[in-house]
């Protein structure tokens, strides 16, 4: 019967886990960073989302686009978005109103890739007008 041996690491083979640790773990950390600036981008449409839902509602029933853009704007600063990043556009076409919230979003953590230190997010809502 023959005796297993267990092997034992060769004199060039003692850096090699360091060095596939130091291969993977850039393409790891970029993994994880991508799927938290995904989440924040997310998050992000979410807010703006409800924002122009609500300022076009508030528009069609009320007809303040005033007040309507104040509500959007507090939504939007209530979230924790910078105002001064963001573009609300209103239109008053016939018997719709509708709502256009673009946001220029600081892709922080990844603004080491060029070309994406800055995505623009949008969202548009449309509402009849109620009488």
């Amino acid at each position: 019967m023959r005796v297993k041996r267990i092997r034992t690491p060769l004199e060039n083979e003692k850096g090699q886990s360091l060095v596939e640790f130091a291969l993977v773990v850039p393409m790891l950390l970029l993994i994880v960073i991508g799927i938290a600036e995904f989440g924040r981008a997310w998050m992000t449409r979410n807010i703006m989302t409800g924002a122009a839902r609500e300022a076009a509602r508030m528009y069609a029933v009320e007809d303040d686009n005033v007040a309507a853009s104040g509500r959007a704007d507090e939504l939007l600063s209530s979230g924790g978005l910078d105002l001064g990043r963001r573009t609300i556009t209103s239109s008053n076409s016939g018997g719709a109103v509708s709502y256009t919230i673009s946001y220029n979003f600081p892709a922080t953590i990844v603004g080491i890739i060029p070309g994406l230190d800055n995505i623009t997010l949008s969202s548009t809502t449309t509402m009849r007008r109620e009488y």
